[in-house]
Formats: structure tokens, C-alpha cells, sequence
């Protein structure tokens, strides 16, 4: 092959590779990121991005609720903080020791104790003696040399048989119960009605003190 024909072979070659060469310099040059700033592709966190990722993790959680059966969190009602400790003085104007109609507080007094005598007070007599004491009547009749059907004055004192019970029931008439006063009346008197009722806790009940007064249209609550 001569010489020119070598040139211009040679010539021919070349002319790729300077086509290439003039392609990467025409190319853009890569984008140099400055030390400390963001990518200009990387998503910018704000507020409202962080209020929508909020609101899509509600929405989410909203519709696993709802799925499992259980209320929406935005319609529940915050459990108001409660106090275990109870206050040592009652609120103004509360109630205290309130009873509920028609209930008649009952006043404890001591257990009736048969005694070994008694004096008869005005109103009472032996029979009504037994049936308090809860003792034979005849028994109390024969140990004091009395006998029925008698009236016996205030004063009188009976001894008390130790044996022996009532024969039948003590109770004259149904109490707790209520009790109008009649002229004359007493509380030894209004005892011997109900027949097993202590005086004593007929003046408990009803805040007496001796001589134990009663004025007439009174009403007495009866243990």
C-alpha cells in the first residue's frame, strides 16, 4: 500500500474518535452538592408534611379500630380524674341522717333485765307485770298473795318470779308502731297496752325525761 493510501486510512479512523471527544465536552458537567445541604431531590420535612403523615397514620389507625369492633378515637370521651379520699366534713347544705318516709328512728336502750321486785306505777297492774318480765302470771300472783281480777294502787311493790314464762303471746298489739296520747294517759299506762314494751324505752324514743309528762293528741313512737 503506498503512503497516501496509509494517510488517508489513518484519517479515517480518527474522525470517531474526535466525534466522541466533541460529545462528552458538549455534555452537562455533574452537579457538585456544597457540604451541609440537602440534595435538590430530597423531600423537605415542614410542619404541614409531618400534619398530613399524622393525619394518614389516624386515618389508618381509625380504620384498624373500626375493623376490631372498638369506637373512633375522636368520639371517646376523656376519663375525668377521680378522688379515692373521702372529705372529713360533708359539703354545705348536704343532708345528714336522713330517714326515709314513714321510718321511725329507733332509739337502743338496754335489754329489759327482770328485776327481783317492782313497784307498780299508776296505769299498771300484775297481769301487765307478767307479760313485760315474760313470767307466769299465776306464779306472780301466788308469790305476792294476790289474787286476779283486783286492782292493786300504785306503790304496791310485787316480787318477781325468777321461773317461769308467759303462757301464749306477750305483745297486746303490733309495734314499732305509733301512738296518740288520751287524756290520763302515761308511759307506764301506754307500755301496759303493747304489753311487752319496756317505759323506759317508750321515754328513749321519744325524748322524755322524768316525770315523763305526756300532754293529750301526742304522738309516741313505740318501740
Amino acid at each position: 500500500m503506498s503512503k497516501k493510501a496509509k494517510l488517508i486510512s489513518a484519517f479515517f479512523l480518527l474522525i470517531p474518535l474526535i466525534l466522541v471527544a466533541c460529545a462528552r465536552s458538549a455534555s452537562k458537567a455533574p452537579t457538585v452538592t456544597p457540604t451541609g445541604q440537602k440534595p435538590a431531590n430530597t423531600p423537605v420535612v415542614t410542619s404541614m408534611s409531618m400534619m398530613a403523615q399524622w393525619g394518614t397514620e389516624t386515618a389508618i389507625g381509625e380504620q384498624t379500630r373500626t375493623a376490631q369492633g372498638l369506637p373512633p378515637l375522636a368520639t371517646m370521651t376523656p376519663i375525668a380524674e377521680t378522688s379515692t379520699s373521702t372529705p372529713l366534713v360533708p359539703p354545705t347544705g348536704a343532708p345528714t341522717n336522713t330517714l326515709l318516709p314513714g321510718v321511725t328512728p329507733i332509739v337502743t336502750v338496754a335489754p329489759l333485765v327482770k328485776p327481783a321486785s317492782y313497784t307498780l306505777q299508776s296505769g299498771e297492774y300484775p297481769y301487765c307485770i307478767a307479760r313485760r318480765y315474760n313470767v307466769n302470771p299465776q306464779d306472780l300472783l301466788d308469790l305476792n298473795g294476790l289474787i286476779s281480777n283486783q286492782v292493786y294502787p300504785a306503790g304496791t311493790v310485787l316480787r318477781i318470779p325468777s321461773t317461769g314464762t308467759f303462757p301464749g303471746t306477750r305483745a297486746l298489739h303490733p309495734h314499732p308502731a305509733t301512738y296518740t296520747v288520751l287524756v290520763n294517759d302515761n308511759i307506764y299506762k301506754v307500755a301496759c297496752y303493747f304489753g311487752d314494751v319496756d317505759p323506759a324505752a317508750i321515754a328513749a324514743n321519744n325524748s322524755l325525761v322524768a316525770p315523763y309528762v305526756l300532754t293529750t293528741g301526742r304522738v309516741l313512737n313505740i318501740p
